[in-house]
């Protein structure tokens, strides 16, 4: 523990959440630890969106020309149906006029080397792979910081077993297309859907949502007959590639993302959401943001209480309300209405 000036820090997790946090931290002058329970960074290549408000806690944080540097717009998307015919226009337009920038795509490992090597460039941190918490109370430490997924040691630890993982019943998978398919935005059909996007040039990142496909024999039948090139897409990608999980997310919405004044969660520990809107990723990065900056700017140790009240003011009714709309979403695509639904995707603007 540290008796005063700069802190000592505890992050579980070396994911999006928990890099930015570790590095958020450094920029304050703390001293920070990460456990992680993988063997290695992830490297698989799926692709993140960064939202104009994420893009800003990024450029705080030091990484914005870096994102910019890997990252790809994301313009001109629709959905459709799956005869192709288009419903609407994702609303990255009325984003990007808002906001002066245009929603980024990055994939996973380009994102996650930009967050070490900025690491790295603060004089490091000491990242321990395939070490998973031990300690959930991390006495040796001033801040315990949990970005430890889904599945949070320190969240049942500190938070109880009230808010739990609960699974939707349908089966993602994603993989990436060694192909531009110039075709971007998803697909609606009755109870599944299927999306596509840029990630980098000369391919393109899928993911599929099925309720109870098991196999990519069964993913593919479940797509055959819709538009090109969601049926081509599927038979040009290695099904050894995909990557299947089942989607969940947090529920009941926790009543705060701080507790005894020196923890917090960040992150899918603290928001876990289905992936429809795609704010995962941003959601993780606006936490670490935010905390690192309450941390700074209560000094020291000492000032660890009411930094963790600021966080949870600033992130945890604007984080939930992310997770409540993304889960809305999914209700909305995977219902058991869809020609309803198709009538009133027509009227939303664009």
């Amino acid at each position: 523990m540290s008796s005063g000036g700069k802190g000592t820090a505890l992050v579980a997790g070396a994911g999006v959440g928990g890099l930015a946090t570790a590095i958020g931290l450094r920029r304050a002058g703390w001293t920070v630890r990460v456990l992680e329970r993988r063997t290695a960074p992830e490297r698989y290549g799926t692709a993140f969106g960064i939202h104009p408000t994420a893009q800003a806690a990024l450029d705080r944080l030091g990484l914005g020309e870096a994102l910019r540097a890997r990252a790809v717009p994301y313009r001109g998307a629709r959905i459709r149906r799956p005869d192709g015919r288009v419903l609407a226009a994702l609303p990255l337009e009325r984003v990007e006029r808002k906001a002066g920038r245009p929603e980024l795509l990055v994939s996973r490992p380009h994102l996650l080397d930009a967050l070490l090597t900025e690491l790295d460039r603060l004089g490091g941190a000491d990242i321990a792979y395939g070490r998973p918490l031990t300690d959930p109370h991390a006495p040796d430490a001033d801040l315990l910081v949990g970005a430890d997924g889904i599945n949070s040691t320190v969240r049942t630890t500190h938070f109880g077993t009230r808010s739990g993982v609960r699974a939707l019943g349908t089966t993602a998978w994603i993989g990436i297309a060694g192909f531009e398919t110039g075709v971007y935005g998803e697909t609606w059909g009755d109870g599944r859907f299927f999306g596509m996007t840029p990630v980098e040039p000369g391919r393109t990142n899928w993911y599929a949502a099925v309720p109870g496909a098991a196999t990519a024999e069964e993913v593919r039948a479940a797509f055959a007959g819709w538009h090109d090139p969601v049926p081509r897409v599927l038979a040009d990608t290695d099904p050894a590639d995909w990557i299947r999980y089942e989607m969940r997310h947090l529920y009941p919405a926790l009543p705060a993302f701080t507790a005894g004044g020196r923890t917090a969660l960040v992150g899918d520990a603290a928001h876990a959401m289905t992936p429809n809107l795609g704010q995962g990723a941003c959601t993780a990065l606006l936490d670490a943001e935010a905390l690192t900056r309450a941390v700074a700017a209560h000094t020291g140790p000492e000032g660890l209480p009411a930094a963790l009240r600021a966080y949870d003011a600033e992130r945890r009714r604007s984080a939930q309300r992310v997770a409540f709309a993304s889960r809305t979403l999914h209700r909305f695509v995977t219902g058991s209405r869809p020609a309803l639904r198709d009538a009133l995707v027509r009227i939303l603007p664009g």
